[in-house]
Protein backbone atom coordinates (compact mmCIF):
# COMPACT_ATOMS: atom_id res chain seq x y z
CA UNK A 1 0.00 0.00 0.00
CA UNK A 2 1.20 3.49 -0.68
CA UNK A 3 1.80 6.05 2.23
CA UNK A 4 -0.73 8.20 3.29
CA UNK A 5 -0.89 11.77 1.79
CA UNK A 6 -0.57 14.64 4.13
CA UNK A 7 -2.14 17.61 3.49
CA UNK A 8 -1.30 20.05 0.43
CA UNK A 9 1.61 22.59 1.57
CA UNK A 10 -1.27 25.64 0.90
CA UNK A 11 -4.11 23.76 2.21
CA UNK A 12 -5.86 24.78 5.73
CA UNK A 13 -5.15 23.63 8.60
CA UNK A 14 -6.18 24.04 12.14
CA UNK A 15 -3.39 26.60 12.39
CA UNK A 16 -5.57 28.80 10.08
CA UNK A 17 -8.52 28.70 12.19
CA UNK A 18 -6.71 29.56 15.49
CA UNK A 19 -4.88 32.77 13.09
CA UNK A 20 -8.38 33.94 12.23
CA UNK A 21 -8.02 37.34 13.80
CA UNK A 22 -4.93 37.66 12.02
CA UNK A 23 -6.88 36.92 8.92
CA UNK A 24 -9.45 39.48 9.53
CA UNK A 25 -6.62 42.15 9.88
CA UNK A 26 -5.42 41.20 6.97
CA UNK A 27 -8.72 41.00 4.65
CA UNK A 28 -8.98 44.48 6.32
CA UNK A 29 -5.66 45.54 4.71
CA UNK A 30 -5.14 48.26 2.38
CA UNK A 31 -2.60 46.33 0.36
CA UNK A 32 -4.85 44.45 -2.24
CA UNK A 33 -1.86 41.52 -2.51
CA UNK A 34 -2.37 41.06 1.05
CA UNK A 35 -6.33 41.31 1.08
CA UNK A 36 -6.13 38.69 -2.08
CA UNK A 37 -3.48 36.26 0.33
CA UNK A 38 -6.27 36.90 3.53
CA UNK A 39 -9.40 36.20 1.10
CA UNK A 40 -7.88 33.28 -0.45
CA UNK A 41 -7.01 31.79 2.87
CA UNK A 42 -10.27 32.24 4.49
CA UNK A 43 -12.31 30.80 1.30
CA UNK A 44 -9.86 27.70 1.68
CA UNK A 45 -10.95 27.24 5.24
CA UNK A 46 -14.48 27.60 3.94
CA UNK A 47 -13.84 24.81 1.29
CA UNK A 48 -12.75 22.23 3.96
CA UNK A 49 -15.31 19.06 3.59
CA UNK A 50 -15.63 18.44 7.20
CA UNK A 51 -17.11 21.18 9.33
CA UNK A 52 -16.16 24.24 7.45
CA UNK A 53 -15.72 27.00 9.86
CA UNK A 54 -18.34 28.92 8.78
CA UNK A 55 -20.04 30.07 12.20
CA UNK A 56 -16.36 31.22 13.10
CA UNK A 57 -15.67 33.01 10.01
CA UNK A 58 -19.02 35.23 10.39
CA UNK A 59 -18.30 35.95 13.81
CA UNK A 60 -15.10 36.98 12.72
CA UNK A 61 -16.91 40.58 10.69
CA UNK A 62 -15.54 39.63 7.00
CA UNK A 63 -18.83 38.88 5.08
CA UNK A 64 -18.73 42.68 5.03
CA UNK A 65 -15.51 42.91 3.11
CA UNK A 66 -15.72 39.85 1.03
CA UNK A 67 -19.15 41.54 -0.04
CA UNK A 68 -16.87 44.84 -0.67
CA UNK A 69 -14.51 42.88 -2.69
CA UNK A 70 -17.38 41.45 -4.86
CA UNK A 71 -17.85 44.66 -6.29
CA UNK A 72 -14.05 45.02 -6.98
CA UNK A 73 -14.36 44.23 -11.26
CA UNK A 74 -10.76 45.75 -11.24
CA UNK A 75 -9.34 43.46 -9.24
CA UNK A 76 -10.68 39.95 -10.98
CA UNK A 77 -8.62 37.08 -8.50
CA UNK A 78 -9.99 38.97 -5.00
CA UNK A 79 -13.38 39.65 -6.60
CA UNK A 80 -13.43 35.61 -7.55
CA UNK A 81 -11.50 34.53 -4.19
CA UNK A 82 -14.31 36.58 -2.16
CA UNK A 83 -17.77 35.29 -4.55
CA UNK A 84 -16.38 31.81 -3.69
CA UNK A 85 -16.19 32.24 0.29
CA UNK A 86 -19.50 33.96 0.14
CA UNK A 87 -20.72 30.91 -1.62
CA UNK A 88 -19.44 29.09 0.52
CA UNK A 89 -21.14 30.31 3.43
CA UNK A 90 -24.15 30.09 1.78
CA UNK A 91 -24.18 26.36 1.78
CA UNK A 92 -24.09 26.22 5.21
CA UNK A 93 -27.45 26.65 7.66
CA UNK A 94 -30.47 28.84 6.68
CA UNK A 95 -29.08 31.09 9.08
CA UNK A 96 -25.25 31.44 8.04
CA UNK A 97 -27.55 32.01 4.21
CA UNK A 98 -29.32 34.82 5.59
CA UNK A 99 -26.02 36.58 6.91
CA UNK A 100 -25.09 36.72 3.28
CA UNK A 101 -28.47 38.06 2.52
CA UNK A 102 -28.29 40.76 4.89
CA UNK A 103 -24.95 41.86 4.04
CA UNK A 104 -26.42 42.77 0.80
CA UNK A 105 -24.56 39.86 -1.28
CA UNK A 106 -27.39 39.29 -3.39
CA UNK A 107 -28.15 42.01 -5.69
CA UNK A 108 -23.89 41.98 -6.16
CA UNK A 109 -23.95 37.84 -7.47
CA UNK A 110 -27.38 39.06 -9.34
CA UNK A 111 -25.13 41.69 -11.24
CA UNK A 112 -22.15 39.15 -11.53
CA UNK A 113 -23.83 36.67 -13.40
CA UNK A 114 -23.29 39.60 -15.98
CA UNK A 115 -19.46 39.39 -15.13
CA UNK A 116 -17.22 39.27 -17.87
CA UNK A 117 -14.98 36.98 -16.20
CA UNK A 118 -16.41 33.34 -16.34
CA UNK A 119 -14.66 32.05 -13.30
CA UNK A 120 -16.71 34.52 -11.60
CA UNK A 121 -19.70 34.47 -13.10
CA UNK A 122 -19.69 30.94 -12.63
CA UNK A 123 -19.27 31.41 -8.94
CA UNK A 124 -22.10 33.78 -8.82
CA UNK A 125 -24.28 31.21 -10.29
CA UNK A 126 -23.02 28.68 -7.70
CA UNK A 127 -24.06 31.67 -4.82
CA UNK A 128 -27.30 32.12 -6.56
CA UNK A 129 -28.12 28.03 -6.59
CA UNK A 130 -26.91 27.85 -2.64
CA UNK A 131 -29.27 30.68 -2.02
CA UNK A 132 -32.32 30.21 -3.94
CA UNK A 133 -32.18 26.11 -2.63
CA UNK A 134 -32.05 27.41 1.05
CA UNK A 135 -35.70 28.29 1.37
CA UNK A 136 -39.01 29.71 -0.63
CA UNK A 137 -38.44 32.93 1.03
CA UNK A 138 -34.92 33.21 -0.24
CA UNK A 139 -35.91 31.85 -3.73
CA UNK A 140 -38.65 34.14 -4.27
CA UNK A 141 -36.37 37.31 -2.78
CA UNK A 142 -33.47 36.15 -5.97
CA UNK A 143 -36.67 35.79 -8.18
CA UNK A 144 -37.01 39.45 -7.52
CA UNK A 145 -33.80 40.69 -7.93
CA UNK A 146 -34.27 39.02 -11.71
CA UNK A 147 -32.19 36.21 -10.78
CA UNK A 148 -33.48 34.04 -13.78
CA UNK A 149 -33.23 36.42 -17.00
CA UNK A 150 -29.80 37.40 -15.78
CA UNK A 151 -29.20 33.07 -15.76
CA UNK A 152 -30.95 32.75 -18.76
CA UNK A 153 -28.66 34.95 -20.31
CA UNK A 154 -25.57 33.22 -18.70
CA UNK A 155 -26.85 30.25 -20.71
CA UNK A 156 -27.38 31.64 -23.92
CA UNK A 157 -24.38 33.10 -24.18
CA UNK A 158 -22.26 30.33 -23.56
CA UNK A 159 -24.37 28.81 -26.84
CA UNK A 160 -23.60 31.91 -28.90
CA UNK A 161 -19.65 32.90 -28.32
CA UNK A 162 -18.41 32.72 -31.76
CA UNK A 163 -14.93 31.27 -32.33
CA UNK A 164 -15.46 30.28 -28.49
CA UNK A 165 -15.27 26.50 -29.13
CA UNK A 166 -17.37 24.24 -27.19
CA UNK A 167 -19.54 26.03 -24.43
CA UNK A 168 -17.88 25.66 -20.74
CA UNK A 169 -19.43 22.52 -19.65
CA UNK A 170 -19.88 23.29 -16.27
CA UNK A 171 -21.26 26.40 -16.45
CA UNK A 172 -23.71 25.29 -18.60
CA UNK A 173 -24.79 22.38 -15.75
CA UNK A 174 -24.14 24.88 -12.71
CA UNK A 175 -26.94 27.30 -14.08
CA UNK A 176 -29.09 24.31 -14.93
CA UNK A 177 -28.82 23.60 -11.58
CA UNK A 178 -29.09 27.24 -9.87
CA UNK A 179 -32.41 27.27 -12.14
CA UNK A 180 -33.29 24.30 -10.73
CA UNK A 181 -33.43 25.48 -6.88
CA UNK A 182 -35.35 28.23 -8.19
CA UNK A 183 -38.36 25.80 -9.30
CA UNK A 184 -38.44 24.49 -5.77
CA UNK A 185 -41.27 24.94 -3.37
CA UNK A 186 -44.63 26.97 -3.99
CA UNK A 187 -44.59 29.77 -5.63
CA UNK A 188 -46.13 32.99 -3.56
Amino acid sequence: PSPARGPEPDSPTSKDIQNLPQLVSAINSSNPEVQLEATLRIRKLLSLEDNPPIAEVIQAGVVPRLVEFLRSADHSKLQFEAAWALTNIASGTTEQTHVIIQANAAPVFVELLRSGNEDTRDQAVWACGNIAGDSPPCRDYLLGLGVLPALAEVLTQQQQQPGSGAPRLSLLRNSAWAISNLCRGKPR
